[in-house]
């Protein structure tokens, strides 16, 4: 096992080892461009959707927020590939694993993807690689499911290869952190692991943060957006107490903001988006049950943001009713597709659920994105229909009986907005000061 951990630690030492990237998503390009950046190392990113890998051949981006001049001058570098072809994962000194981690419709762990690309892995693990997973999900999935998958091969852990665990920490749009600066928590099956694992991030990441084990850095991910997921569900009840009370929920963060301790804001919204926040206390609840333990309090947290879009479109058909107009057979526009502000991101976001509850209801949507021209196929919303973002303009506010906030990209002139909308039902906190034609919700 030294033998092999030396053999490691050389390669990443003198700038030869070859880091494969499995997915080439939100998390593994970002993650395969900072290694070639930064480390100099070559790199090969895998994804089976091949539209990825030709337009990273073509040195094109489809990540907003990462301009195609980051690819295109990979490329140039002569460090970086993208391939389909998974008979090229034994060439790799050292594979990180990038892919999805959803919930099934029950609010289940959903391993296919990680145990789909386990399988793939141990179909063509040689001794001598290290193997990360950075994909989200819950303790004991690194040094159980993955470790048994990649056994298969007949390579034993920790003498053949070593495996650890690295959670991915993207934050998609955040002009402060990127992927180098944000710091990595690596935990190995075994210290050995641990170390060789930590001394590879570090070779291209400003901070790596070592710990016990690779279920101590699974269970650092979920706690970090627990502690997000309650937080934003304790002021998600709070707007609606205070709704009721006649008090702006803004009003009362910006002023509670103003403690120099003591009070850390979170923001109200119209529900969770995001591949991380929606998904990952259900992950440690599912797991919490095979030790008899109920998680109650994140529990009750996943419950009323989940409750969150209802709310709004609750709100939303009040309002049309106090001007005497059905929600249903009324035209409404959703501003904003993407799970948060100023990113081409759509994953999870709570704007699909609301479209749902108003086609349900029978309302006629459309949706403005400026950065997500076509709303993409969504896992968790199959049956929604195929839809294009509309132009927003004083005359397409025209036909709009009613205009719902979803995501506040800062590309919209909220003004124009108020100026010519009969209806405008925010869920941001755009509108600070009272409007007759705005409603908060």
């Amino acid at each position: 096992m030294t033998e092999l951990k030396d053999q490691l630690l050389r390669k990443i030492a003198d700038g030869s080892i070859h880091v494969g990237v499995v997915g080439m998503g939100y998390v593994g390009l970002p993650l395969a461009l900072t290694f070639v950046e930064r480390a100099k190392v070559k790199v090969t990113g895998f994804d089976v959707d091949q539209k990825k890998i030709d337009a990273l051949a073509r040195g094109e981006s489809y990540i907003m927020h990462m301009g195609a001049n980051r690819v295109r001058l990979a490329n140039q570098s002569g460090l970086f590939a993208a391939s389909s072809d998974f008979e090229k994962l034994r060439e790799p000194d050292a594979l990180m694993i990038a892919v999805p981690t959803p919930l099934t419709p029950q609010r289940e762990p959903d391993m296919k993807y990680v145990v789909g690309t386990g399988e793939a892995v141990s179909k063509r693990l040689r001794p001598g690689q290290l193997v990360v997973l950075e994909s989200t999900t819950y303790p004991g999935t690194t040094d159980e499911l993955l470790n048994d998958l990649l056994e298969k091969s007949g390579l034993k852990c920790g003498k053949d290869f070593l495996l650890a665990f690295s959670p991915e920490r993207e934050d998609p749009g955040n002009q402060n952190f990127n992927t180098a600066t944000i710091p990595k928590v690596v935990g190995g099956v075994g210290p050995e692991a641990t170390e060789v694992a930590a001394a590879l991030y570090g070779k291209a990441l400003d901070r790596v943060v070592p710990v016990r084990s690779a279920r101590v850095a699974e269970a650092t991910k979920l706690t970090e957006n627990i502690f997000r997921g309650v937080n934003i569900a304790l002021v998600n009840e709070l707007k609606v107490v205070y709704e009721r009370m006649g008090i702006d929920v803004w009003d009362v963060l910006d002023a509670a903001s103003t403690k120099p301790f003591g009070f850390m804001r979170f923001n109200p919204g119209p529900g969770l988006g995001g591949h991380c926040i929606p998904l990952d206390p259900f992950y440690l609840t599912w797991k919490a049950r095979e030790y008899g333990i109920s998680t109650r309090f994140i529990e009750l947290a996943g419950e009323v943001n989940v409750s969150m879009p209802r709310y709004v479109v609750d709100r939303l058909q009040e309002a049309l009713n106090q001007r005497e107009k059905p929600l249903k057979s009324s035209n409404v526009l959703v501003l904003g597709i993407a799970y948060k502000k100023d990113i081409d991101d759509p994953r999870e976001s709570p704007s699909f659920e609301l479209i749902s509850l108003l086609l349900e209801r029978g309302a006629k949507v459309a949706y403005h994105d400026p950065h997500i021209p076509v709303a993409p196929g969504m896992r968790s919303w199959p049956n929604l229909p195929e839809m294009r973002s509309v132009p927003l303009s004083a005359d397409a506010l025209g036909k709009f009986d009613a205009v719902l906030i979803a995501t506040d990209h800062s590309a919209v002139d909220y003004e124009m907005l108020a100026r010519h909308s009969r209806l405008i039902v925010d869920s941001r906190g755009v509108y600070r000061e009272p409007r007759e034609n705005v409603v908060k919700a």
